[in-house]
């Protein structure tokens, strides 16, 4: 067994071995949240089939919302849902960013815990936008491997 010298800060090769695959790992989870931020931001701009009114009728996005006609039953109902969406989407991203500093301090449960809450504030329209919580599941189950 090869035991790290102090005067020599070279970690033995098992150990660097696995920091390379937690630097890995993170890498590439760090690229996904910010994919994720960046979805999350853009949530009521990029939208999802949603239907008003009594007929079903489609509004895909904030914009669509907005431009209804002003006699349209549903359309401020069809606003406060987009731009609800839209709050929502910019408080997850703050957390996903969150999560980005943690995890480049290397600090996984902080991380662990600003992920948990991205998934927490999605859940309104966690069927539609599905964004966080495969994030959250990847790094439980990362985490709770690598352990």
């Amino acid at each position: 067994m090869m035991v790290c010298n102090p005067q020599h800060p070279i970690p033995p090769p098992s150990l660097r071995r696995d920091m390379d695959n937690r630097k890995t790992m993170y890498e590439e989870l760090i690229a996904r949240i910010t994919r994720a931020v960046d979805a999350s931001e853009k949530w009521a701009e990029n939208g999802w089939a949603v239907t008003f009114g009594p007929r079903g009728e489609e509004v895909l996005n904030l914009k669509s919302a907005e431009a209804l006609g002003r006699a349209i039953s549903f359309r401020r109902e069809a606003i406060n849902y987009w731009k609800q969406a839209q709050l929502t989407g910019q408080d997850a991203a703050a957390s996903g960013r969150k999560a980005l500093r943690a995890l480049e301090a290397g600090d996984e449960p902080a991380a662990m815990n600003a992920l948990y809450f991205c998934r927490y504030i999605e859940a309104p329209f966690a069927q539609q936008a599905n964004t966080w919580s495969p994030l959250y599941d990847s790094l439980s189950a990362k985490t709770a491997c690598c352990c």
